[in-house]
């Protein structure tokens, strides 16, 4: 899909974020211990050395009332009208997740409704939110990015198994001008039902390595490209990318061909590794929480995932000090 902004005078504006990881965390070294894989191989083939694993009783709408939780703590006071939930890993097939961790919230009777783009679920989260307030349906929208991939691989897969780890990121967007800081610029969405990802059931994750590569890089540079174009900027004029946190090489080779120096590249999959959905929302509140992102910082979201989907869009990041993830054990 071409790149496509909300309607002048109604543009969608990021004025909260929120983050939650799980307590847990799995080194490499645990995975090490039963696998038959190195310290050494994981880091350079992926870049992750630990990864967030929800237990038995952390859930999925568990993890996403926190991160929601959080992001209407830090925003400015609002009546959030709507909830979308960005997640391939629901609590169940039926209700939806989103329903839940609205009444949870306090939110209940609002419209809330999930979402499944893969990786790429909270971009496509985003425009959808977008949209609404771009229509004047609503006002404001709690987006959620929420996911527990660490089950999906089968745990003998020494090359799917380091990958994947569980949580959560929010943010809420309200009704404001399209010139103003948080503002989302023009939005571009693909998908391709190729098949190179694909789970059927927890244990049963199919991946094939070498075309995910191939086609992430590809898909994520041509949105880029498209998106800031659409925006009016070059890509010199990027000073931070946040890319999905799949692969530290995935990244490596976006940022190479779009010309983004590394010091511009946002990055925490050495601590969280690849959390789907959650990924680009946490990597948000982790740099603004560590001022890797500051203010007035021109702002490249990417993302690649299984469906395969991509998706890019842009912003300019605006005056916003949320807290680290929180990673208590229930809320």
């Amino acid at each position: 899909m071409t790149a496509a902004s909300v309607a002048a005078g109604r543009a969608a504006v990021i004025c909260a974020v929120g983050a939650a990881l799980p307590p847990h965390t799995v080194s490499n070294a645990d995975l090490t211990a039963r696998l038959e894989t190195t310290d050494e191989w994981i880091r350079s083939r992926t870049g992750i050395t630990q990864r967030h694993v929800a237990g038995a009783d952390l859930s999925t709408t568990d993890l996403a009332v926190r991160a929601g939780a959080q992001a209407l703590a830090d925003s400015e006071p609002v009546t959030v009208e709507a909830l979308v939930v960005a997640t391939t890993t629901p609590d169940r097939c039926c209700p939806a997740t989103a329903p839940a961790v609205a009444t949870r919230l306090g939110l209940t009777g609002i419209p809330a409704y999930d979402l499944a783009a893969g990786c790429t679920g909270f971009l496509y989260a985003l425009t959808t939110a977008a949209g609404l307030i771009a229509a004047g349906t609503v006002r404001t929208v709690l987006v959620i990015g929420a996911d527990r991939l660490a089950a999906l691989p089968d745990p003998e897969d020494r090359t799917t198994v380091p990958l994947f780890g569980d949580g959560a990121g929010a943010v809420v967007l309200r009704h404001g001008r399209a010139d103003e800081a948080g503002a989302l610029g023009p939005v571009v969405l693909g998908s391709d039902g190729a098949g190179l990802i694909r789970a059927s059931r927890p244990g049963a994750l199919h991946m094939d390595g070498g075309e995910v590569f191939r086609h992430a890089v590809d898909r994520m540079s041509t949105a880029s490209r498209q998106a800031t174009a659409a925006a009016g900027w070059e890509l010199g004029d990027v000073d931070r990318l946040v890319p999905h946190q799949a692969n530290s090489r995935i990244t490596a080779f976006v940022a190479r061909r779009l010309g983004v120096p590394e010091d511009r590249q946002l990055s925490n999959i050495a601590e969280t590794g690849n959390t789907g959905a959650a990924s680009i929302p946490l990597l948000l509140a982790r740099s603004a929480a560590d001022g890797r992102l500051k203010p007035g910082h021109r702002t490249l979201l990417t993302a690649f995932g299984a469906g395969l989907t991509w998706g890019a869009t842009t912003l300019t990041w605006p005056g916003l000090s949320p807290q680290p993830p929180t990673q208590r054990s229930r809320t």
